[in-house]
């Protein structure tokens, strides 16, 4: 009934887990009317414990989540299991430290208080605190912010937009010349 719930490991330690709070309870003297009476009450505890797990199993628990996605080392290269990091986003990790890189080779070109009250921004520091430390006014934080903001947004979609220059692949590039005069082997 609960096999497509849980691995069969799983239910067995369920299933122990529920029988051994019942015990448990018996010993500090609690008692049941009838066999039905323990047939319900393991049954509940059983069901209980195995929604514990799969909400475990689901997400709940970090730790026994990643355990059940675990492989064994061993086992895996004896079954010829190929391992993947499936929280390595390879590809998305290339875009965003080439964004990143152009923002810092853009940033550049922004004026000095531009990179004041962006380095500000990021850094964390509130307008009130950035306002207090270097005397201006939140108008003027605002505009330089607005301003800066702007101008390194049009040059990452200039920069974005400039295509460079392809290399010229091997079959573009001529190849040797034979003399007609010398035999080809």
């Amino acid at each position: 009934m609960n096999r497509f719930r849980l691995r069969r490991e799983d239910l067995e330690d369920a299933y122990s887990q529920a029988t051994f709070e019942l015990l448990a309870q018996v010993r500090q003297g609690v008692s049941f009317t009838s066999a039905l009476h323990v047939a319900n009450a393991l049954e509940l505890r059983f069901l209980s414990r195995v929604r514990d797990r799969r909400r475990a199993l689901a997400g709940r628990s970090p730790m026994q989540a990643a355990l059940e996605d675990a492989v064994l080392l061993g086992s895996a290269a004896e079954a010829g299991i190929e391992l993947v990091d499936h929280a390595a986003n390879v590809e998305a990790l290339v875009l965003l430290r080439h964004e990143l890189r152009a923002i810092g080779s853009l940033a550049k070109q922004l004026s000095s208080d531009q990179r004041l009250v962006l380095g500000s921004q990021l850094s964390g520091e509130t307008c009130a605190e950035f306002c207090a430390r270097s005397g201006w006014s939140r108008e003027k934080y605002r505009k330089v912010a607005q301003r800066a903001r702007l101008r390194l947004r049009t040059s990452m979609r200039i920069a974005e937009s400039c295509v460079p220059a392809a290399e010229p692949t091997s079959e573009e590039m001529p190849g040797p010349t034979y003399d007609d005069a010398t035999p080809h082997t």
